[in-house]
C-alpha cells in the first residue's frame, strides 16, 4: 500500500480517494453530540464487561441521538433505561440481574418507561430473557442495534421487541460513536467485531459471531476526527486484534494490523496509540517492530496467557503451548526492552492438578506481568468446555489457587514498579486524581497509572515528564521533571 517511510500524506490521499469515508473535517461525532443534548425523550445506559461493550454502548448512543434522544445520567428523568451486558462469566450475569431490580423500581413509578437488554447476555438468553425477566421490553444483541429505534417504537406501544440477528458483515463502520463519560483525552475504536478463536472456556463466538475487519480508513478517519476534537489517545480494540485483516475492494490489497497501527499512528505524533486484545497464536514481529518504530505507539501488550500449563491449555483450545507463549513474550522483550506486559489467568479450570496449577504461578513469576486480570474457572452454558468437560475442581479449591495467584501477582507488580523509582517517562494527563484535587493523574506509554502534583498551566491532553519517587503496586507516584 505505501512505501517502507509512508508520512500522513499518503495515508490522507488514500483516505480522499475514499470519498465515502468522512475525513476529520467531517465532525460528524460532534454534530453528534450536539444532538445528544437537545433531544425531547432521554435514554440511560449502563455498560459492564469488556471494552467492547463500552465502545459499543458509544454506538447504540449514537444511533438513539440521530432519532432525536438524549443520553442522562439520572435513571429517574430517563424514558429508556439500556443495559449492555456480559456473559463471560457467571457473576457478571449475576450482576446484571440485580441491576433490574433495581430498573424495576424506577419502572414501578413510571409504567411507561422502557428497558432494554443489549450485548452478550442479550444474545445468550434471547427471547427466553422476556420470559425469565417481566420487567425486560426489548432485548437486542451486539449485531443488531440499527435496529433499536424500530424496536423502542414498538415498545413504546406496549409489544415487546428481540433482535439478535448475527451478522458476518456488521462492523458499524460508518457510525461515528457518541463519547458517552469521556475524560476527552482518551476514546476506544472497534477495528473489528466477532472472533474466530473457539477456546473451550468462552461464550463470546457464540454471542459475538464470526470475525470481521472493519474498512481501514473508517478507522484512521475516526481517529484524526477524534485528534482534532482535541483528544489524545486511542485505543484500538477487537476479540483478537492481532488476526486484523482488510482487503481493499478497489485495490486487491491487504491491510495488516501492523500495517494499520501505522496508519492510525501517522495522524498525529501526538496522538498515543493502544491497542487490546492480542492473542498469543497471532503476535507476530511485525507488529512489535512497528511498535518500536513509533514513539506514539505504546509500549504496552495485552497478552492473556490463561495458564501457564501446555496440557490445560490444550484442555482450553487456546492453539498454543506454553513454550510458544514464553518465545512470544522473550520477543516482546528482544524488540521493545521497556515494553510491559499483562495477562488473563484462570485458576481452577476443569482437571487442573496443583503442579499445573504451580505451572501457572511459575509462567506469571517469569513472566513478569505489569498486572493481571485474574478469575477462577466459571462454566459457561453453552461453551465446548460445558459439553466435554467436568467443572470438577471444588470453589473452595478454585478459590485458594485464585488468592495464591493474586498474591504473586500483587508483589510482582510491586516490585516490577519499584524499578520504576527514579526513571522519569512522558505521562500523558487524563484529569485530576481521585484522591486529591491537588494532584493530576495520567499514564504512561507503559500504561501504568502516574499521580503527581498539579502544575499551573496544564491540564487534560496535555504530556508532561514525571519523574518517579513512590510507589505502589497499582501506581507510580511523582514530581513534573
Amino acid at each position: 500500500m505505501y512505501d517502507n517511510n509512508p508520512t500522513i500524506e499518503d495515508v490522507r490521499k488514500e483516505l480522499k480517494s475514499h470519498t465515502n469515508i468522512p475525513l476529520g473535517e467531517d465532525r460528524q461525532g460532534e454534530v453528534l453530540e450536539m444532538k445528544a443534548g437537545q433531544g425531547a425523550k432521554k435514554f440511560y445506559i449502563e455498560s459492564y464487561g469488556c471494552q467492547m461493550n463500552f465502545s459499543d454502548s458509544e454506538i447504540v448512543a449514537s444511533v438513539l441521538a440521530e432519532e432525536g434522544f438524549s443520553s442522562t445520567r439520572d435513571m429517574e428523568e430517563s424514558d429508556l433505561i439500556l443495559i449492555n451486558t456480559c456473559s463471560i462469566r457467571e457473576k457478571a450475569e449475576d450482576t446484571v440481574r440485580k441491576r433490574l431490580t433495581v430498573f424495576n423500581k424506577v419502572k414501578e413509578r413510571k409504567p411507561e418507561l422502557i428497558v432494554g437488554v443489549l450485548g452478550c447476555m442479550a444474545e445468550r438468553l434471547k427471547k427466553k430473557f422476556l420470559e425469565e425477566e417481566k420487567i425486560v421490553d426489548i432485548v437486542v444483541g451486539p449485531d443488531a442495534y440499527r435496529d433499536l429505534p424500530v424496536l423502542v417504537a414498538g415498545a413504546e406501544e406496549g409489544n415487546k421487541g428481540v433482535n439478535v440477528f448475527l451478522s458476518r458483515e456488521e462492523t458499524y463502520a460508518d457510525i461515528s460513536p457518541l463519547r458517552l463519560g469521556s475524560n476527552g483525552v482518551s476514546a476506544f475504536i472497534s477495528i473489528m467485531r466477532g472472533c474466530d478463536n473457539m477456546c473451550s472456556f468462552c461464550v463470546v463466538p457464540f454471542t459475538r459471531g464470526r470475525e470481521r475487519s472493519r474498512d481501514a480508513f473508517s478507522i484512521v478517519s475516526e481517529a484524526q476526527d477524534l485528534y482534532d476534537r482535541g483528544y489524545r489517545e486511542v485505543t484500538l480494540l477487537g476479540q483478537n486484534v492481532d488476526s486484523y485483516k482488510w482487503k481493499n475492494p478497489e485495490t486487491e490489497e491487504v491491510v495488516s494490523f501492523a500495517q494499520l497501527m501505522e496508519m492510525v499512528a501517522l495522524v498525529h505524533p501526538d496522538l498515543r496509540v493502544r491497542f487490546s486484545t492480542s492473542h498469543p497464536k497471532d503476535m507476530t514481529d511485525d507488529v512489535l517492530h512497528m511498535m518500536a518504530k513509533y514513539e506514539n505507539i505504546c509500549n504496552y501488550i495485552h497478552l492473556p496467557v490463561q495458564s501457564g500449563n501446555s496440557r490445560v491449555l490444550e484442555l482450553m483450545n487456546r492453539t498454543y503451548d506454553a513454550d510458544w507463549y514464553r518465545e512470544r513474550v522473550e520477543s516482546i522483550y528482544r524488540i521493545i526492552p521497556d515494553c510491559a506486559i499483562s495477562s488473563d489467568i484462570i485458576a481452577g479450570f476443569c482437571t487442573e492438578t496443583e503442579e499445573e496449577h504451580q505451572d501457572t504461578l511459575d509462567m506469571i513469576e517469569w513472566a513478569r506481568y505489569s498486572m493481571s486480570y485474574m478469575f477462577y474457572y466459571s462454566e459457561r452454558p453453552g461453551t465446548l468446555a460445558a459439553k466435554k468437560y467436568e467443572d470438577d475442581i471444588p470453589l473452595e479449591v478454585k478459590k485458594r489457587r485464585l488468592t495464591e495467584i493474586v498474591n504473586l501477582q500483587n508483589r510482582i507488580s510491586l516490585e516490577q514498579n519499584r524499578k520504576d523509582i527514579g526513571k522519569t517517562f512522558k505521562v500523558l494527563i487524563e484529569g485530576e486524581s481521585k484522591r486529591s484535587d491537588q494532584d493530576f493523574k495520567g499514564r504512561n506509554s507503559q500504561n501504568k497509572m502516574v499521580i503527581f502534583p498539579k502544575q499551573e498551566g496544564l491540564g487534560p491532553g496535555d504530556y508532561v515528564d514525571v519523574t518517579v519517587t513512590e510507589v505502589t503496586s497499582a501506581t507510580l507516584k511523582g514530581h513534573i521533571a
